[in-house]
């Protein structure tokens, strides 16, 4: 099958893309689908296609669960460079439904063996979301929760190249590990300030240039090594903004 949607795999040489296209599978998966739990075998990697989003959520003991990073059409999600099917460390779960391509696990380790370029890009990308989770890491300690707000609403909108996510502000203060009433007064702030609107279990960005002046500047960090590590795989703000 024709492989499309996914920037990541649209990287791919043409002959690793003939190695992969008869191993892919098409799916749709709704919003608030469960990929993965913690300790669950990884049986499957996941390439979300168009406005498809993801979110590796890691489940702590006081019944939170905290958002680290999210992963759009630039990426995957599953054993992209472990050896074997490994165990999920964290809660991966749907954020924005729609296309994905999916390639069991095994198939893709013997396609790694097959091909160099392959199993360098995918290290390469390894090394793109570690550097995600560093700077989810620093970003959490040191920023507000508004700037927080403000870059996690920026990054849907570079990864989904979508206005409107389907998230309720109950889920939108658990993806931040806030509560509900601090996210409520985050919103209506962002409300006020012409930057957001809501809708029953969706918010939509309004304008972006305002987000854009209340956030910090970690996007930017992320989509800069992105940039310098797999050139042309993040989404291009033109992209984003269609």
């Amino acid at each position: 099958m024709a492989i499309r949607g996914n920037n990541l795999l649209a990287a791919l040489r043409s002959n690793d893309a003939a190695l992969l296209g008869p191993l892919a599978q098409e799916q749709v998966l709704r919003a608030q689908t469960v990929l993965y739990e913690p300790g669950d075998r990884v049986r499957f990697v996941y390439f979300p296609c168009g406005p498809s989003l993801v979110s590796f959520v890691v489940p702590l003991q006081d019944g939170r669960a905290v958002e680290i990073v999210t992963v759009g059409r630039e990426g995957a999600v599953g054993g992209i460079v472990s050896q074997g099917q490994l165990s999920a460390f964290s809660r991966t779960v749907v954020v924005v439904g729609g296309p994905f391509l999916r390639i069991e696990a095994a198939h893709l380790e013997r396609a790694k063996l097959a091909s160099l370029a392959l199993r360098h890009l995918f290290a390469r990308y390894a090394d793109c979301l570690l550097a995600q989770v560093f700077q989810s890491v620093a970003c959490n300690a040191a920023h507000t929760i508004e700037q927080r707000a403000a870059k996690w609403l920026l990054a849907a909108l570079d990864h989904t190249g979508e206005s409107e996510v389907p998230l309720t502000q109950e889920q939108f203060a658990a993806m931040l590990g806030v509560g509900r009433s601090y996210i409520s007064r985050v919103v209506q702030t962002l409300k006020a300030q012409g930057a957001l609107a809501t809708s029953r279990g969706r918010l939509r960005i309004s304008d972006a240039e305002v987000l854009r002046g209340l956030t910090c500047g970690c996007n930017d960090a992320v989509r800069a090594h992105f940039e310098r590590v797999l050139e042309g795989v993040y989404p291009a703000e033109e992209d984003a903004d269609a």
